[in-house]
């Protein structure tokens, strides 16, 4: 199983008086457990093949001309194109950004079938990196016995540590 999987159940026709009508067609995308639903033309599957020839060799793509109006040649096209995503997935081991950014998923290094938040050719490696930013933050080490002329009881340390370590643990 890998960690994204793709599908498109369905498509819809759309018309408006600005420009001819068009196909819409619903992506959706599971990832790690979480679910979510995206609407693309066939224009930005286009876009998409177009981009993903510069960094990997995409499969082919259902073809450009057909009639829009014809309800089983949208299917066939429907198919074709689930299919193309889902062969992307399947054919590399890490998943261009280009094509994450295309299915609206976020990108960690962490994430196996995906890569790091920068693109390989643009940026370098320390900006692809994610930051990590403290927590929790001590003055001084929190597992040294304070000095005997300290002010202040351990109470608080050893609050933070119990909390931190022991949180079952009932105070003493």
């Amino acid at each position: 199983m890998y960690p994204v999987s793709v599908s498109i159940p369905s498509f819809r026709s759309e018309n408006n008086s600005i420009e001819k009508g068009y196909t819409v067609f619903k992506i959706d995308v599971l990832m790690n457990g979480r679910q979510h639903a995206i609407e693309k033309r066939y224009s930005e599957f286009h876009a998409l093949h177009k981009m993903l020839k510069k960094s990997i060799k995409p499969p082919e793509m259902p073809s450009k001309h057909v009639r829009n109006w014809v309800p089983k040649v949208l299917e066939q096209r429907r198919q074709g194109l689930e299919f193309y995503l889902q062969t992307i997935i399947m054919e590399n081991e890490v998943l261009p950004k280009i094509f994450l950014d295309f299915l609206n998923i976020r990108h960690f290094p962490s994430v196996p079938k995906t890569e790091s938040c920068g693109s390989l050719d643009t940026e370098s490696e320390e900006s692809s990196k994610l930051s990590h930013q403290p927590i929790l933050l001590f003055l001084r080490d929190p597992y040294l016995l304070p000095s005997a002329h300290d002010s202040f009881s351990n109470v608080v340390i050893d609050g933070v540590i119990h909390g931190i370590f022991y949180p079952d643990l009932q105070p003493r």
